[in-house]
């Protein structure tokens, strides 16, 4: 996989042979987006696997349980994880020789992948009716390729739309403290030949008072029950301003995405990460290292201030229903 910490100056890929080692680059942020993760941790399953000579249920639970703890908020983590364990215990059901599971849980993990792809195509067709031609549309965090398997969901929409042949200017917000929008999705549109301008986050209210974005479009980590959405700490900034600006303000997520077990997005755990993410840039101290640092990497919307949720299954008003 791409190391997304090194772009976009450098284009480095590394192997993982272990599930270890792909538990550690989820937490150390060298793959990130939440269907991403997904992927990533299904291919760790199919190669804790590969690597042992005598799975057992036991075995198999400690390697789960190392994947499933490095990122809490995101549930298309635990989604394709639970696919893996179900394909697992099928097949040891059936008591089928070691190396029938093996292939069966590398398949798996690979059918996931294709999914994941095929989605988010599905995704970009339901979601390019809403970008308009010689528009101006704002996104944030990083929801491309470099997030998911391929293509992208909040990115895969505006992707969808340039494929279309549709003129229109992408505002990128760096996405602070970790900057996925000025790395990775300028990065992202600079490939694709799409326009686009790089803002710092708190100019986003001064476009929308100047009327110079027409919508906005995110990603999400997790949707509870009710329609609520965690994504990217600044999201719910940008949600309020949208709402009283008059902005429409679109969430594009697969249905994996979609958490029925969490009511609201009250339940929802939020990750907190490392205090140097903020102080510091590029390895340098830029603060003061012993002041006390609170560094939340998501934020909940409500949905009350999204203007719908597009899935690959359709688009759904998170208020009223299916549109």
């Amino acid at each position: 996989m791409i190391d997304q910490r090194k772009l976009p100056h450098e284009e480095v890929y590394v192997k993982l042979y272990t599930y270890e080692e792909v538990a550690q680059a989820i937490e150390t942020m060298v793959i990130r987006g939440a269907p991403a993760i997904g992927v990533a941790a299904a291919m760790g399953v199919a190669l804790g696997v590969q690597k042992s000579k005598t799975i057992d249920s036991q075995e198999f639970l400690t390697l789960y349980g190392r994947l499933y703890q490095t990122r809490p908020t995101a549930i298309n983590l635990k989604w394709a994880l639970e696919r893996m364990k179900k394909c697992f215990e099928k097949a040891l059901d059936h008591d089928q020789p070691l190396s029938h599971i093996k292939q069966k849980l590398e398949a798996e993990a690979l059918d996931i992948y294709t999914e994941d792809i095929e989605t988010n195509q599905k995704m970009g067709a339901n979601g390019k009716q809403f970008i308009k031609n010689n528009s101006k549309i704002m996104t944030y965090c990083n929801t491309g390729t470099l997030a998911t398997a391929g293509y992208g969901t909040a990115l895969g929409v505006i992707r969808a739309a340039h494929e279309e042949g549709k003129k229109f200017l992408v505002y990128v917000c760096e996405t602070r403290p970790f900057l996925q929008g000025l790395r990775l999705t300028s990065w992202e549109l600079y490939k694709e030949n799409i326009p686009q301008k790089v803002i710092s986050d708190n100019m986003a209210g001064s476009l929308m008072a100047k009327k110079e974005v027409d919508a906005i479009f995110v990603g999400a980590d997790r949707v509870a029950k009710n329609g609520d959405v965690a994504n990217k700490i600044g999201t719910y900034s940008l949600a309020v301003l949208a709402k009283y600006h008059g902005v429409p303000f679109y969430v594009v997520a697969p249905t994996s995405t979609i958490d029925l077990q969490c009511p609201t997005g009250k339940e929802i755990p939020i990750e907190e990460r490392n205090p140097k993410e903020v102080t510091h840039f590029g390895g340098k101290p830029v603060g003061l290292e012993d002041v006390p640092v609170y560094n939340p990497s998501f934020d909940v919307t409500p949905h009350e201030l999204i203007t719908a949720i597009i899935t690959e299954k359709g688009v759904f008003d998170p208020i009223y229903g299916r549109r």
